[in-house]
């Protein structure tokens, strides 16, 4: 039960006041990103087609492009249960994938990982996992490093892909599977 106090308290500040510029601001920048990231991870399942293991790779980008979507509509949906579920399965898979190919990166790597088709797998897969852990977090609070991570994040994989498609001697090496997709 309230008192007359805290009812009078309550009175007085009355309704909550609408959200500031800033925090308008950052919401319409991280549905921007999300939106930006579901079109990367769409690309990313895209050129998948003719790797080896096609399957694999669809899943793992096709999985995090379609909940970033669905973010980036509605961020309050990572709230949802059904999608925290989908996301946690995901980026479970995700960290175990890393894992192996670190492992097999540390005791095989033989040039820059971004020469080896595991290192740029490996990469993959940090951001999606990383992506996911961003977007689970931003059902709670959105803001200052969050939002520059986000914003980061979601300029970083075109830029790279940019950068290895004016560097043809980057690819050089790169099996044939991968040449074709730039």
């Amino acid at each position: 039960m309230e008192s007359g106090a805290d009812s009078t308290a309550k009175a007085a500040k009355g309704p909550p006041s609408p959200p500031s510029q800033g925090a308008s601001a950052a919401r319409r920048l991280w549905r921007f990103s999300n939106l930006i990231m579901a079109v990367f991870f769409g690309l990313a399942g895209a050129v998948q087609v003719n790797d080896p293991d096609p399957g694999l790779w669809i899943v793992a980008y096709s999985v995090p492009a379609a909940l970033t979507l669905v973010v980036s509509i509605n961020p309050s949906i990572a709230d949802n249960i059904v999608w925290r579920s989908l996301s946690d399965l995901h980026s479970a898979a995700c960290v175990m994938g890393s894992a192996i190919l670190g492992y097999s990166l540390f005791a095989n790597s033989q040039k820059n990982i971004l020469h080896e088709e595991e290192g740029r797998e490996l990469f993959g897969l940090v951001i999606v996992t990383v992506w996911m852990s961003l977007c689970r977090s931003s059902a709670k609070t959105l803001g200052g490093i969050r939002l520059a991570i986000a914003i980061f994040l979601s300029v970083f994989p075109f830029v790279m892909w940019l950068y290895i498609y004016v560097n043809a001697e980057m690819r050089a090496s790169w099996p044939s599977h991968c040449k074709t997709v730039i």
